[in-house]
């Protein structure tokens, strides 16, 4: 099954307000055909030490219990 940009996006605006309460936000950038999400994170989120925690236990979590398809999320650099 493919997933689509849409169904990424809906689950990114769930998870938005979380990071934007800490001065940080996310921002889809990518979707591949393996089901690799790329993701830019901003904000407070940008330099946090503990982003990469967040980034796979939180937000690729999420994605891949809610968006079947989904194998992983990787933060992409500016």
């Amino acid at each position: 099954m493919a997933v689509t940009r849409e169904s990424v996006e809906e689950v990114i605006q769930q998870v938005r307000p979380h990071l934007q309460a800490d001065g940080g936000d996310i921002a889809l950038v990518d979707v591949t055909e393996e089901g690799v999400v790329r993701v830019r994170l901003l904000g407070a989120c940008s330099g946090c030490p503990g982003a990469m925690m967040t980034l796979k236990m939180g937000v690729e979590r999420m994605l891949k219990e809610k968006v079947p398809g989904v194998t992983s999320v990787e933060a992409v650099p500016f």
